[in-house]
């Protein structure tokens, strides 16, 4: 990609970043272009549309998950618990911060996931690998499966949304953690 083009899409990132964590859901493609200060036909050649667009946010953040959890695959196989809920909670501070990709993670749908289909699927394979060593040195509980992490990703999300008291996502993803040691 040519510098000016790579330039063209980081800037449609960043707009898309900002109008989704701050907006509605009916952000429209021109004013998209508007904000990054491209025009539409340069938006609409890199994302053909806007589940392209939200599902390069969601394809992003599975590339920084998956960073977490290679790490953690890396550790010591007997702090692989220890390791996988470093990498979790690491996770979810990241979404927790980024408003625009738990909105593509909520909202999205499956058309804005299968942009991200190969690096949601290493992020199940790094999980699996973690749980079951998690599992062989006791460190989890017997029930809980590497399908689990992404439905308690969601929830996490969820509730980094609601603004309320007593309404804390931290809380939240140590009340799960508690739960999957077991």
């Amino acid at each position: 990609m040519r510098a000016d083009a790579r330039r063209n899409r980081e800037r449609i990132l960043a707009a898309a970043r900002e109008l989704f964590a701050g907006g509605p859901p009916e952000v429209q493609m021109d004013e998209l272009a508007q904000r990054a200060g491209v025009g539409v036909g340069t938006l609409y050649r890199h994302f053909p549309d806007k589940e392209a667009l939200m599902g390069e946010l969601v394809r992003e953040r599975f590339e920084l998950f998956n960073e977490r959890l290679q790490v953690a695959v890396a550790d010591a196989p007997s702090r692989a618990a220890d390791a996988l809920i470093e990498a979790l909670r690491a996770n979810a501070g990241g979404l927790a911060q980024d408003a625009a990709t738990r909105f593509a993670f909520m909202s999205g749908g499956e058309r804005v996931f299968a942009h991200a289909e190969a690096e949601a699927g290493e992020f199940l394979r790094l999980c699996e690998i973690l749980v079951r060593r998690a599992r062989r040195s006791g460190g989890l509980a017997p029930g809980f499966r590497a399908e689990d992490i992404p439905m308690l990703m969601c929830g996490v999300c969820a509730t980094a949304e609601v603004h309320k008291p007593g309404w804390d996502w931290e809380r939240h993803l140590e009340l799960v953690i508690r739960g999957m040691r077991g």
